[in-house]
């Protein structure tokens, strides 16, 4: 049984091949006659084929990359092509864990759309020579192919191909298998398979909900997230790039790490965790950038341990110059470009760029994320709003992430030594990762007072340990003062004795 567009298509071959022969002898008919036959087989055309067909390759420019608008239609030809096509292909994705089905080659299926039928048909030109090639792409041209009526041309090609393409690319986000990125040295960028970044699965199991937090806190994030996410048209109609920049700050172990993979999850990007110590100098940043896709989050951690953004590194250089004076000038030379081969020359200036210059608008829809343990040290320039849109600062577990902790570890949302340890928590600081460590059961004979105990216990501790560690400082400084006062008398003394032998010399 002949498709839709085969069907149309033989007609339309028949057509070309009464043309093909008039041709051959319009010479024997006069010109005029000439004229009235273009005209009327032009409306017999029209009125036996009025629909028009739109093909969608698989590749195309050089063919190294897949089409992006034949991946959005073939997904959002699948939840069509499951319920109507005979013939289906099996694709395997989220690494074994659902099946994405599509239509098999010469397949068709109908779509309505603001109550306008449409054809979709999946068609493969395979060529009559045989040859042997490295891409596939030479031997077999997939593409798609939409047939609709002529007098729909104009709300098609504007409205509907559009809707199909963002749905398409909505459907494709929701059922990626999200990757965690790492960039590579530059040495590894170049040849057939480049690849700037290596990845693997992003599996992290982290959400807003497991985050040890102050729920209010919690869902001023989350909501500003998902506004973000929400927010194309504003960001356009503003005139500012589609991404946002966030601060995370405090002390180790407070959860800056997790509530990155909790924003992946939320919002269901990429990860790109950018090592700054791996690029060579500003333009490969650039680069870099410009590989990433949309829809991701780009994450430096540890910003202020990562370069030297401040002005330190032109310093380090001038010592080391310094140093360097006296010794063998071929030698210096070579100590001095092993030193450059091996350090990056990223700038805070292509830095800055990195976030919101230029470049920053190559993409849409990201997150950039600094993580830092000492937020003191960084450039203002660096984490001033409009770079940094939102500062979050993580500290010490207090009561409120301690319930929720107590919630996912313990499943009890109250206790009667939830009091004990609130006032606990007031007097000590503990990491949420060492609560959550107290907290977790380590054998099934372990209930909730057991680990609240031993919770309390750790925190006495902690406190103790704090206490002493400050009568230790106290000690060491009084040492420290006792000395310097030591030494004060001692000079004084050396001092007057000079100044009676002094003057014992004048009498003289």
């Amino acid at each position: 049984m002949m498709t839709m567009g085969e069907t149309w298509g033989s007609l339309g071959s028949a057509m070309a091949t009464i043309m093909f022969v008039w041709t051959m002898y319009k010479n024997y008919f006069p010109p005029e006659l000439n004229g009235q036959i273009i005209r009327y087989s032009q409306k017999i055309k029209s009125f036996i084929h009025p629909y028009i067909q739109i093909t969608i390759p698989e590749y195309q420019g050089d063919g190294f990359e897949r089409s992006k608008a034949y991946i959005a239609i073939e997904r959002y030809l699948d939840k069509n092509s499951s319920k109507q096509a005979r013939r289906l292909k099996a694709n395997v994705v989220q690494d074994f864990e659902s099946v994405v089905l599509s239509m098999e080659d010469h397949e068709e299926v109908t779509d309505e759309y603001k109550s306008i039928k449409l054809w979709w048909s999946s068609s493969q030109d395979i060529p009559n020579r045989q040859s042997i090639s490295f891409y596939p792409r030479e031997d077999e041209k997939r593409y798609f192919m939409l047939t609709f009526h002529k007098r729909h041309r104009e709300f098609i090609t504007k409205n509907y191909l559009k809707h199909v393409l963002d749905e398409g690319k909505d459907i494709a986000v929701r059922e990626r298998q999200r990757k965690l990125y790492t960039n590579n040295k530059s040495e590894n960028w170049y040849g057939y398979k480049r690849s700037m970044w290596s990845h693997v699965v992003f599996k992290h199991p982290a959400t807003f909900g497991t985050l040890a937090m102050e729920p209010k806190k919690k869902q001023e994030i989350m909501d500003d997230l998902i506004t973000f996410s929400k927010a194309e048209e504003y960001y356009a109609k503003v005139g500012k790039a589609w991404k946002r920049g966030y601060l995370l700050y405090g002390p180790p172990g407070t959860g800056k790490s997790t509530m990155i993979a909790a924003m992946a999850n939320l919002l269901k990007y990429d990860v790109y965790d950018l090592e700054l110590t791996a690029v060579k100098d500003n333009t490969e940043l650039r680069k870099l950038l410009i590989d990433t896709s949309s829809k991701s989050i780009i994450v430096i951690e540890d910003i202020d341990c990562s370069l030297d953004l401040t002005g330190q590194r032109e310093k380090k250089k001038e010592q080391k110059d310094d140093k360097n004076e006296n010794k063998d000038p071929a030698k210096t030379e070579m100590m001095k470009q092993m030193e450059e081969n091996k350090s990056s020359q990223v700038t805070l200036s292509g830095l800055l760029n990195f976030i919101d210059g230029l470049w920053s608008a190559c993409g849409e829809e990201r997150l950039i994320v600094f993580t830092t343990n000492h937020v003191e040290k960084l450039d203002p320039a660096l984490i001033r709003r409009g770079r940094m849109d939102r500062h979050i600062e993580l500290s010490y577990c207090g009561f409120e992430a301690f319930k929720e902790l107590a919630k996912i570890y313990l499943s009890i949302e109250s206790h009667y030594l939830f009091a004990q340890v609130g006032l606990l928590l007031e007097e000590t600081n503990m990491t949420p990762a060492d609560v959550a460590e107290n907290l977790m059961p380590k054998s099934t004979a372990e209930g909730a007072d057991f680990c609240l105990e031993r919770l309390i216990k750790a925190l006495e501790q902690a406190k103790e340990d704090a206490r002493l560690k400050v009568e230790e400082e106290a000690k060491v400084k009084a040492e420290k003062e006792e000395k310097l006062r030591a030494n004060k008398e001692e000079d004084e003394k050396e001092k007057g004795k000079q100044d009676t032998t002094v003057d014992e010399v004048k009498n003289t």
